[in-house]
């Protein structure tokens, strides 16, 4: 499965999950590694971890209505920054479950924390910092984007 038919599927999903709202944003996804998602070591690559932290976020985004209002006012979600810190290998075909919190927000950035877990152990951890970004103009203050999705959901 390639990682645009895992954007659909959470996508899809997000349509049957519980709507996120009054600060509650964290999003779970239980997900194998693929063949496509291994290095040399047959575990799972550095860099997917953070592509498969991209697909917790994007659940955020759809459960809380943030991705509705991004796509209507032509906004972007940037990371500004990323570290992970990897604990075990996540091997070919394990199951594991990966956790977003996002934990805070200031006047320009959401501070999340990933958290990547099989069988009950933590195999990797990352926190990251993003915002949302407006062509042109700059970055969308969390405020305006709550005050965004507000708006669309009231109409």
């Amino acid at each position: 499965m390639n990682l645009i038919f895992r954007m659909l599927w959470v996508i899809i999903r997000s349509f049957f999950m519980k709507r996120l709202d009054n600060g509650n944003y964290t999003s779970s996804l239980t997900l194998h590694v693929l063949p496509n998602d291994i290095d040399i070591n047959f575990h799972m690559n550095n860099g997917r971890y953070l592509t498969i932290c991209d697909l917790n976020r994007v659940d955020v985004f759809a459960r809380s209505g943030l991705l509705k209002a991004m796509f209507k006012r032509g906004w972007i979600p940037v990371i500004a920054e990323h570290t992970m810190t990897y604990k075990k290998p996540l091997n070919i075909f394990q199951r594991y479950e990966v956790k977003l919190e996002v934990l805070r927000w200031d006047e320009k950035y959401f501070y999340m924390t990933h958290t990547f877990i099989h069988r009950d152990r933590v195999a990797a951890e990352g926190t990251s910092k993003g915002c949302v970004y407006e062509r042109g103009v700059g970055v969308v203050s969390p405020d305006r984007a709550f005050a965004a999705v507000e708006q669309d959901r009231t109409k």
